[in-house]
C-alpha cells in the first residue's frame, strides 16, 4: 500500500446523504476477483441512464470535476453493506481521500485498508467546502496528514482529529498484513521454536 503524507487535488462534491454501498459500487460489479478495474463503474446508476446515456448534471459528468482526487460529501457515506468493493472503486477512480460529516464504521475501517483517507468534519464545515467547491471552478484543497489539517489558496484551515493508531498506518503505507510483516523476523524465529518441540 502507498503512504500518505500529503495531498493537494481538486475537489468533487457528491451532495447526497446516505450514499450506499451499494450505490458506490452496484451487485453486477462485483464478480471481479482484483481490486482494480472498479473505478470504471463507481456511482455507475447516478452517472448513466438505463439507455447508457450519460447524466449530464451528476457531478463526476461535469468536465469541472474531472481529474479530481478529493471526494466531498454528506452525511452517513458508505452506509448499506460491507463490501470492500466501495473502497476499491473510490481509489480506482482516482480518490484519495474522502470528507463528509459521517461515515458507515465498515465503510470507514475499510477506507483505511486500502489506502483512502476518509475525514470527518462538521456539518457546518462541509457546507462550507461544498460552497467553496461551487463558487470556484478548479477548487482544490490540501490535506496535510502529518499536520491533521485542510487549507486552500484562499485562506481556509481546518484542523481535523484522527486516531493515531490509522494514522500512522497510512503515513508508513500499511495494511494490516504489511503491519504483521513488520514482525517477520519474530514469527519466524517462534515458529522455529515451535518445530522444536
Amino acid at each position: 500500500m502507498q503512504a500518505f503524507t500529503k495531498l493537494t487535488g481538486l475537489t468533487a462534491p457528491v451532495d447526497r446523504v446516505n450514499v450506499d454501498t451499494d450505490a458506490i459500487i452496484p451487485k453486477q460489479f462485483l464478480k471481479r476477483i482484483e481490486r482494480s478495474g472498479f473505478g470504471q463503474f463507481l456511482f455507475f446508476e447516478w452517472r448513466w441512464d438505463e439507455q447508457g446515456n450519460v447524466i449530464e448534471d451528476f457531478s463526476l459528468n461535469q468536465p469541472r470535476y474531472q481529474g479530481a482526487s478529493i471526494l466531498l460529501s454528506r452525511a452517513n457515506f458508505g452506509c448499506g453493506s460491507s463490501r470492500e468493493h466501495a473502497p476499491w472503486a473510490i481509489l480506482d477512480y482516482g480518490f484519495q481521500v474522502v470528507i463528509a460529516p459521517s461515515f458507515a464504521d465498515i465503510f470507514y475501517n475499510n477506507c483505511f485498508k486500502n489506502g483512502i483517507l476518509p475525514i470527518r468534519l462538521s456539518e457546518e464545515q462541509v457546507q462550507e467546502l461544498f460552497e467553496r467547491t461551487e463558487q470556484t471552478e478548479g477548487y482544490q484543497l490540501a490535506v496535510d496528514l502529518e499536520n491533521k489539517k485542510i487549507t486552500d489558496n484562499a485562506g481556509l484551515e481546518i484542523a481535523f482529529d484522527l486516531d493515531e493508531h490509522r494514522r500512522q498506518f497510512l503515513l508508513q503505507g500499511l495494511d494490516d498484513i504489511g503491519l504483521t510483516l513488520k514482525h517477520e523476523e519474530k514469527i519466524a524465529a517462534y515458529e522455529a521454536s515451535r518445530i522444536a518441540f
